[in-house]
């Protein structure tokens, strides 16, 4: 059934099987009533304070369908069968729900800039921390969409690494402790607390959650080597798929084992190496050849696997792909744990390089970032 409602601010509403379809010069949306009726705005379906909803799928007719639809004042007029239920919603919010989702999502790649050119990531300045604690909206924009940001001039003091997780969010904390001191240790738990060098890696890999941010703040270093590095995995995973497909696909449907256990603690998750969302885009990479075993399964697939992550590995391991930097004292490195692979030198006990380091997450910084530019607007 087609039935020609109306038309307004040079967008037409029509009334087809039960749907709606909004015409607005080229582009055509078609919604479904259900769709509709669910996320309907007004006060009889949503609590007025907290925008939640007050009723369940199960309260909704199951054969809903739009009975009548308008355009006026800028708004689409909707009126439901067989339960008669009226709403509207704004037009800009309907035709814009796919850049809204957009917005809302800035955990895959399509809210990042990609940079499997470390030069180009190079070009990013320190960033002060008082200019920060006036303005913390464009470091933590760069978080989002680069991957990480570098504040400049931060105490350094034991501790304050949670106080500029602070600023933004909360601090995860692990079996690590709410903070962790990395710096030579006796009987390092972990080859972080050794003076060896350590390749490209995202952290925890073996926890579930992931712990999504990382922050280490650098208290003292006068250690010879020690420089420390970022890899943009989200452009390593895009260039794999770009270049060879079938090792992508490989490392994005094979799960691995991760396991960590020591100082009476035993995790452990399976997860690929390249995580995806469900429209395929990269979303997470779990990289870490420390604490990683590959099942033993059948032996083309095995063989394939390794392919696959030696060819990833190839790129992540890239000399030009690895930005490189010194953390002095004061510096505080904030990075996408899912995303930004960090490695380090080797640097030898004598003269000292201690850093301080506390987990926190992205949804944390994402409210924060969320709500300093919709003030700002």
């Amino acid at each position: 059934m087609y039935s020609q409602v109306s038309s307004g601010c040079g967008v037409e509403a029509a009334v087809i099987g039960g749907d709606v379809r909004l015409t607005t010069g080229d582009s055509t949306i078609d919604i479904p009533a259900i769709w509709l009726r669910d996320n309907a705005p007004d006060a009889d379906s949503r609590d007025v304070l907290s925008g939640q909803r007050l009723f369940d799928i199960v309260d909704l007719p199951a054969d809903i369908r739009v009975a009548e639809a308008t355009v006026a004042d800028g708004r689409l007029r909707v009126r439901f069968s067989p339960d008669d239920h009226q709403t509207s919603f704004p037009l800009h919010a309907l035709l814009g729900d796919a850049d809204r989702m957009a917005i809302l999502d800035l955990r895959s790649e399509r809210a990042k800039r990609l940079w499997i050119d470390a030069r180009d990531a190079a070009a990013l300045e320190p960033i002060a921390w008082e200019s920060y604690l006036r303005a913390p909206a464009p470091a933590l924009r760069q978080v989002v969409e680069w991957g990480f940001a570098l504040l400049h001039g931060v105490p350094a003091a034991a501790g304050q690494v949670t106080a500029v997780a602070d600023t933004f969010g909360y601090v995860r904390e692990t079996n690590y402790g709410r903070v962790f001191d990395v710096r030579v240790e006796p009987n390092p738990v972990n080859l972080a607390f050794t003076g060896l060098a350590i390749t490209p890696h995202t952290d925890n890999p073996y926890r579930e959650p992931v712990p999504t941010l990382q922050l280490l703040l650098c208290l003292h270093n006068a250690a010879e080597g020690g420089d420390s590095g970022l890899v943009d995995g989200f452009a390593a995973a895009a260039a794999l798929r770009r270049t060879y497909r079938a090792a992508f696909d490989v490392l994005t449907s094979t799960p691995v084992a991760y396991r960590y256990e020591g100082d009476g603690t035993r995790l452990g998750a399976m997860v690929p190496l390249i995580g995806l969302d469900a429209e395929q885009r990269i979303r997470e990479i779990r990289f870490n050849n420390r604490s990683m075993a590959v099942p033993l399964a059948d032996p083309d697939r095995v063989r394939a696997f390794y392919t696959a992550y030696r060819a990833f590995a190839e790129l992540l391991y890239a000399p030009a792909a690895r930005l490189n930097f010194r953390l002095d004292a004061g510096d505080c490195l904030i990075f996408d744990n899912t995303r930004a692979l960090h490695a380090r030198t080797a640097f030898a006990a004598a003269g000292g390089r201690h850093l301080q380091g506390a987990y926190a997450d992205l949804d944390g910084l994402t409210s924060t970032l969320r709500r300093l530019e919709e003030h700002a607007r």
